[in-house]
């Protein structure tokens, strides 16, 4: 009997611990979702993942890319992709997913977003996928180091009506700029149509094969000071002057030099002679700048430059820069036995050294080399009597 109630007992303990087993069982299954859920929203995520671009260029960034979209295969069951030449073939390392086109686009076809890594290519075909990248990124920074090549650009900043008592003409002012470069006071000339087709027809007389392809603004006989036409002609001539210093023959004949500087050059000799050392000073310059922009340092006509730029600061007692261009054109004249600027030079240069405290013991004896081998120096003009009586034509 004892027997037999102890039995019943542990039936009905069993039977409420099972009935609780149950209970426990069903909230937990409603607390978490099941399995088929989570694949679920697993698989969503891959396809989102799949179809989804990285731009970025951070390499550690597209590593952890890779990694959660290697580690998202694993959950869902897929087996390993292979590595190497084997997955360009199956899977193209970061093409995982995007080989597929994504949802509604067929294999090969470039993701929506334009990327051109999206594209499952010979870059695909390497493992890391950022290569391309990489190369584009070392190409950057080696390219932030270096400098541009430079070249002479012409520009027209402005165009003007002149209007003189018979004549009434449009002046362009043309600016020469070297790019790559700021140009604090950069080299300017002002020219009117007449002085354009000088240039043009004095070049086709010396260059017609090579002047045969350029063309030039023709001449209107009405509406030649609307704005309109004023500005066509603006870029007609910057085009114009783009070709002709393309061409190596034309850019170092002297037709094509003197258009830009030896209209400055007779000012600043005209200035000159007249005392007005102020203004000559500042066309001197802007003809020593232009030269500079053409790269014609060496001619005659950039030393007569140097003895203007000399005389000039020598009159306003700027004694220092005069010595600086004297030095200048003596460098110039290192290399030439004898030049009618030489002994000029030499003598402006000893007197401004011994002027500003610098040394002359050089210049003294190239001086006493020029009186062994020539004519007495005192027989020999000054550089202003040099510059007043040098003929510009």
């Amino acid at each position: 009997m004892a027997a037999r109630i102890l039995h019943r007992l542990r039936h009905a303990l069993a039977g409420e611990g099972g009935r609780e087993e149950r209970a426990r069982g069903s909230s937990e299954a409603e607390d978490f979702p099941e399995s088929s859920e989570l694949e679920d929203d697993t698989e969503g995520l891959s396809t989102r993942l799949s179809g989804t671009l990285s731009f970025t260029s951070h390499e550690e960034e597209e590593e952890e890319e890779e990694e959660e979209e290697e580690g998202a295969g694993e959950e869902l069951g897929e087996p390993q992709q292979p590595t190497g030449a084997a997955a360009g073939a199956e899977d193209g390392g970061r093409c995982w997913g995007r080989c597929q086109g994504g949802p509604g686009r067929p294999p090969g076809q470039q993701h929506p977003g334009g990327d051109p890594r999206d594209e499952c290519g010979p870059a695909a075909e390497r493992p890391g996928g950022s290569l391309l990248t990489r190369q584009l990124q070392e190409l950057w920074r080696k390219s932030r180091g270096s400098l541009a090549p430079q070249r002479l650009l012409f520009e027209v900043t402005s165009a003007s009506v002149v209007s003189e008592r018979s004549s009434k003409y449009v002046l362009y002012t043309i600016y020469l700029i070297r790019s790559g470069r700021f140009d604090k006071a950069p080299a300017a000339i002002a020219r009117r149509y007449s002085d354009f087709e000088r240039l043009n027809r004095r070049l086709r007389c010396r260059f017609g094969c090579d002047m045969a392809g350029i063309t030039f603004p023709r001449k209107r006989l009405r509406r030649n000071f609307t704005a309109e036409t004023i500005a066509k002609r603006s870029r007609a001539f910057e085009q114009f002057l783009s070709h002709l210093h393309s061409i190596a023959e034309i850019r170092r004949s002297p037709e094509f030099l003197e258009f830009f500087f030896l209209q400055d050059l007779r000012a600043a000799q005209r200035l000159t002679c007249t005392g007005m050392y102020r203004e000559a000073l500042a066309t001197w310059a802007n003809a020593y700048r232009l030269q500079d922009r053409l790269g014609v340092c060496g001619s005659g006509r950039f030393l007569l430059t140097l003895a203007g730029l000399a005389v000039c600061h020598q009159e306003l007692d700027e004694l220092g820069e005069a010595h600086g261009c004297c030095e200048q054109a003596l460098q110039l004249l290192e290399a030439q036995g004898s030049h009618p600027l030489l002994g000029p030079f030499l003598q402006a240069h000893v007197h401004l050294a011994w002027k500003v405290g610098k040394d002359k013991r050089r210049s003294e004896a190239r001086l006493q080399d020029l009186r062994e081998a020539g004519p007495p120096l005192q027989q020999q003009p000054t550089l202003k009597e040099c510059l007043i009586k040098e003929p510009l034509e």
